[in-house]
């Protein structure tokens, strides 16, 4: 599927490098400010949807790559193909009411006409022969069709049976929620939903019982190009820094991506001024919802070799949003960060980076990696760099629609990015 560009860098042996007192000039920093920030998350929220190769993905890659090539970088795309989708009537219609659903990739479509079945409950035992099987999540930010919780009843709806699910993704805004998937094919033969919890009190009602309804999920769907930016600075003979982070999402992913790729434009321009006598590679990823297939790409392709890598940082979901109090009808927002992110590194980086997010909900509590990275990350440290850091995780709209403006705090993504900076100073410091 991909249509790579281009080569890697040929490398020597690291150098014994003087440490830039870097972390004590953050302040001083202007991009690093608040403003600067936030007027790069207003630039990608402005963009839109950033479905992989679709055209809010597609304008970020462009102006990424204008930052890149504007601050020195010798700037590459590495094409690939994408899975995409089109919806047009995406229901399920009971009685004389339709119900609106999200069709889940890769897609499964149904008849023009529809698939018109009894509903059923797949938590209840016995056959689902004949049926549309209803799924119902327990509650969580749910983010991935891979994982065993939403995987196991699903695929178990259909050895039982059924000829079409539907899976009420239930969270904490009410909305459906869109799931990774991998890109190769898809994840059964039968059309699967995905059904907003707000809106599912019918449906279950109706499967209780058995009612009869009829699922619609009809678009056009195919592939299409998208891209992994990569922008390079190559000192001879020098240690690699490497900064990645994903471009795209289901969403207009503002709260998930938008604080990640600004911390990361603004270290496009911090690294070369504080360590110039570093090779850096910067990374913007797309395919993240097909399950890392942009930066599994890039990796294989762009990846410097490990050992004369002195630094790969990831910046992943939920770097620095807003927290809510969860109320039963609504969401009432916090001046405060929420806490469900992580922050991961090799062993030898959780002292530095307890100290660089001191105090920052979440990310203050660093975990070594070896107990197991999620995401991007993951793929980094399968392919062998030895110091790494990451953060991930999953805001409340992760994967909604309602990921708009409205999820960030400036005050913590400023933070996320002080802290960032702190950690790549601490982990470049020569060991005496």
């Amino acid at each position: 599927m991909a249509r790579r560009a281009l080569l890697k860098a040929g490398l020597a042996a690291p150098l014994a490098l003087p440490f830039a007192s870097a972390a004590a000039q953050v302040s001083e920093s202007d991009e690093m400010s608040s403003e600067r920030l936030m007027a790069d998350v207003r630039a990608y929220a402005g963009a839109g949807n950033k479905q992989s190769g679709g055209p809010g993905d597609r304008w970020t890659a462009g102006w990424t790559a204008e930052r890149l090539t504007a601050a020195g970088y010798a700037v590459q795309a590495q094409a690939f193909d994408a899975p995409f989708f089109e919806p047009g009537r995406c229901a399920l219609v009971l009685g004389d009411a339709a119900i609106p659903v999200i069709a889940q990739p890769l897609v499964v479509p149904t008849p023009p006409s529809g698939i018109t079945a009894p509903l059923r409950l797949a938590e209840i035992g016995g056959r689902l022969d004949g049926s549309i099987a209803v799924v119902r999540l327990p509650y969580r930010r749910w983010s991935s069709l891979v994982d065993a919780a939403v995987r196991r009843p699903v695929a178990d709806a259909v050895a039982r049976g059924a000829v079409a699910v539907v899976v009420a993704t239930t969270g904490p805004t009410g909305e459906a929620l869109l799931l990774n998937a991998h890109a190769d094919a898809p994840f059964a033969p039968v059309p699967i939903a995905l059904l907003a919890p707000r809106k599912a009190a019918p449906v279950v009602e109706a499967a209780q019982t058995g009612l009869t309804a009829r699922l619609q999920i009809k678009g056009q769907d195919g592939v299409r190009q998208a891209q992994n930016i990569i922008g390079q600075r190559i000192v001879a003979r020098a240690p690699w820094i490497v900064i990645s982070t994903p471009r795209s999402g289901w969403t207009d992913c503002v709260g998930e991506r938008a604080p990640g790729v600004a911390i990361w434009l603004a270290l496009v321009q911090w690294l070369p001024r504080h360590f110039p006598r570093h090779s850096v590679l910067m990374v913007t990823n797309s395919g993240h919802e097909y399950e890392n297939l942009g930066a599994k790409r890039m990796i294989k392709t762009f990846g410097p070799p490990p050992e004369q890598t002195a630094l790969w940082l990831h910046l992943g979901a939920n770097v620095a949003t807003r927290d809510w109090h969860e109320l039963p009808d609504r969401l009432l927002p916090l001046p405060s960060a929420d806490p469900f992110r992580f922050l991961m590194t090799s062993d030898d980086l959780l002292a530095q980076a307890r100290a660089a997010f001191r105090n920052q909900p979440g990310l203050e509590a660093a975990y070594s990696s070896a107990e197991g990275a999620a995401g991007e990350l993951q793929e980094i440290v399968r392919a062998g760099y030895p110091r790494h850091a990451g953060i991930f995780g999953a805001h409340r709209q992760h994967h909604a629609a309602s990921d708009t403006l409205e999820t960030i705090l400036p005050d913590a993504l400023h933070a996320a990015a002080r802290g960032c900076c702190a950690l790549i100073a601490a982990a470049l410091r020569p060991k005496i």
